[in-house]
This record gives structure tokens, C-alpha cells and sequence, in this order.
């Protein structure tokens, strides 16, 4: 789950880290207001969940009240990758003298947090991994929560962000707390780009980016408040409710699976023989009828949808209850694509029996049932 910029920075300053004064609002009059009282000039910055605004014209520096007035008509009438410009997040403008990045992020590979950092922030900082990857540092917290400030690796990796001594106490206390708030509200991510240097030798969080693990947002009821629906995809809400892991995708064989690695497994043959997936879709260890029931319904919501796998390989998961689930499906909805199923391992013989029964073919090796999908898809 990712919240806007206003958002993450209001869980920035609760956990010490220094952000800018700013005020968000959907009124042109509440923006006047709060400009008079920081001082011009303001920075007008476009609250949406999707990256480029700043070249999409979603930023606007204005020094006057005539300029802030007319930035923000422009605003609220922008769209940005298709989203549209509801709420304006209005801060004081920043002298900056220097930009850094700074994010703490999970590295699956090395399954460990890890704190990133460059000297190099800004907008370019993805320009700058690509040429110059060496600007871009890396501190493992090696399965802890926190640095140890006075330990070697650290004072070299501090070092290697701000050369100069000056900095380098504040800029520790940044990254500790950006770690803090990382952990305490189980993130994904937590980035500042760009972290600031003003005129004034002040550190400022001019930008803040948040996303939380979903697995774990049961914990945070308070994040869930914080949620922007527009972004959320509906069917992949439903799923998760049932229980169901679904992502859609752009092709035209919708699919149904039990077990990730499978459901992968399952899209990688698909592909090979020819075919798109529609989507990935894990039914999970459960059986429930009612899981099939609601992911065929999802599935057949896509109207690009032309052919649908039914993927099994038993073992929690029965495949009686599989085919229970096809059956419930087939009475209470209309299934006006072709349907497909492979079915094996705990209590095969009886689902293959209810199935037949209800003139439903049964395929015998996972192969066997792509190559048929693929070729009812076109």
C-alpha cells in the first residue's frame, strides 16, 4: 500500500525527522492563506500516487500570490498518468544547497534491510544508478533494527555520504530515524529524495515516500485510514478478501492456480506455447468452492479474457473441492469462455467423477491442458 507525499511526511516528523512546513488542500483560498503565513515563495506540489509529476508539470514554484492563484487553477485541472489532481500539498520553499537520496528498502536477494544512500539525489538519481552506480552506497543492517553509530562500517559509510565532518552526526541521526520509522510502521519502503541541505546548513526531508507491507497492514489499522482507493485495483481488493492472490495482467488466458510457484510455473508455459495470461491467481492451500467461485468471477470481468485454466496439483488443497467449486461456479454464473482443467493429487478419482459427470474433460498433465487453453484463446 503507498499514501501521498502529505501523508508520509506527517509519519516523518512524528518519528523526528525534519521535514518541511506545508499544508494540503483541495481550496485555492486555504493555499493564499498558508503562503501568507510561511512567507513566499511556495512550492504547489500535486498529490497523486504515480511517478513523473514533477516533468508531468505536477510541481509549480510561485512567488506571489498572483502566481500561486493561477499555478493552482493549472493543478487542479491536471491529470497525471490518467489520475486527476484532487488535493495540493502547498510547502515553503527550500534554499537548497546540496541533494541527497536516501531510502531503506528490503533486498530480497540478500533477504535483509537495507539502508540506501547517494550524495547524488534529486530527480536524476535513477540516471545516476544506471551511469554511475559507485555514487549509489549500500549499509546492511544485517538482520537488526538499528546502526550502531560508533562501529567502523558505519563511520565509513556516513563518510562516503557526507565528506564533510559537519554533517555527518545530523545526517546519522536522519538516516536512524528514517530505519525507526521504517520498522515501526512495517514498510516496503521509506525514501527521501531529495534529503536537502538549505543556505542555512539545515537538513530537510523535501520529499517523502512511503509503502507498507500489505501482510502486514492487519497490525496497522491506523495506516488503513490513510488509504487512497482510487489507486487500489477493485478485483485485486476482492481477491485479497477472499483470500485469493490476483494480479492482473494484459493477456487473454485468464488463469487459476493453487500455489505460487505453480501459478508461475503455469504463466511461463503459457507464454511459451504461444499464449498471454490474464492474470496471476493463487487459490492458496484452502480448498473453500467459494474461492473458485469468486476467482472465476474476477477472471470473467475482464472482457479480453478469451479461454480459462484451471490449474491444480492437490495436496492441502482437494481437488473434490476444486471441482465442487467449478460446479457452484457453472450454476450460478454464466461462463461464456471455454474452460479448462487439470486436476491431480488428494482425492483426484473423485473430483474427475463429479466433473464428468458434468461433462467437464478432465486433462491429464499440465502440458496437455496449456496447449488446449492456448489454442481456444485464439
Amino acid at each position: 500500500m503507498k499514501i501521498h507525499e502529505y501523508q508520509a511526511k506527517e509519519l516523518f516528523e512524528k518519528a523526528g525527522l525534519p521535514v518541511v512546513p506545508g499544508r494540503v488542500t483541495t481550496e485555492v483560498g486555504e493555499a493564499v492563506q498558508f503562503a501568507g503565513e510561511v512567507g513566499y515563495p511556495v512550492v504547489l506540489k500535486s498529490q497523486v500516487l504515480v511517478g513523473g509529476r514533477g516533468k508531468a508539470g505536477g510541481i509549480k514554484l510561485v512567488k506571489d500570490q498572483a502566481a500561486l492563484e493561477k499555478a493552482f487553477g493549472q493543478l487542479k485541472v491536471l491529470e497525471i498518468k490518467g489520475y486527476p489532481v484532487e488535493k495540493v500539498f502547498v510547502v515553503r520553499a527550500i534554499d537548497i544547497r546540496k541533494e541527497f537520496y536516501a531510502a531503506v528498502t528490503i533486498d530480497n536477494a540478500k533477504d535483509d534491510v537495507v539502508l540506501i544512500a547517494s550524495a547524488d539525489g534529486g530527480v536524476e538519481i535513477e540516471e545516476t544508478a544506471k551511469t554511475n552506480p559507485n555514487a549509489i552506497k549500500k549499509f546492511y543492517l544485517q538482520g537488526q533494527s538499528q546502526i550502531d553509530p560508533q562501529s567502523l562500517p558505519w563511520k565509513e559509510f556516513i563518510s562516503a555520504i557526507f565528506p564533510d565532518p559537519s554533517h555527518q552526526e545530523i545526517g546519522t541521526k536522519v538516516f536512524q530515524n528514517l530505519i525507526k520509522v521504517f520498522f515501526q510502521h512495517d514498510c516496503s519502503l521509506a525514501e527521501i529524495n531529495p534529503l536537502v541541505i538549505d543556505a542555512h546548513g539545515e537538513f530537510y526531508a523535501a520529499d517523502a515516500k512511503m509503502s507498507f507491507d500489505d501482510n502486514a497492514l492487519a497490525s496497522h489499522e491506523e495506516l488503513l485510514d490513510l488509504r487512497d482507493m482510487r489507486y487500489e485495483d477493485a478485483d485485486e481488493l476482492e481477491a485479497k478478501e477472499a483470500g485469493l492472490s490476483f494480479v492482473k495482467l494484459e493477456g487473454n488466458v485468464g488463469c487459476i492456480v493453487n500455489g505460487a510457484g505453480l501459478a508461475m510455473a503455469t504463466m511461463d508455459i503459457i507464454k511459451l506455447s504461444g499464449g498471454q495470461p490474464a492474470n496471476f491467481l493463487d487459490v492458496g492451500g484452502s480448498s473453500n468452492p467459494e474461492k473458485v467461485l469468486t476467482a472465476l468471477k474476477i477472471i470473467l470481468r475482464n472482457t479480453d479474457v478469451r479461454a480459462i485454466l484451471i490449474n491444480i496439483f492437490g495436496g492441502i488443497t482437494r481437488c473434490d473441492d476444486i471441482a465442487n467449486g467449478i460446479l457452484k461456479a457453472k450454476e450460478q454464473i454464466d461462463l461464456p469462455v471455454p474452460l479448462v482443467v487439470r486436476l491431480t493429487g488428494t482425492n483426484e478419482k473423485e473430483a474427475k467423477e463429479l466433473l464428468a459427470q458434468n461433462g467437464i474433460e478432465i486433462h491429464s498433465t499440465m502440458r496437455e491442458a496449456v496447449d488446449k487453453v492456448v489454442e481456444l484463446s485464439k
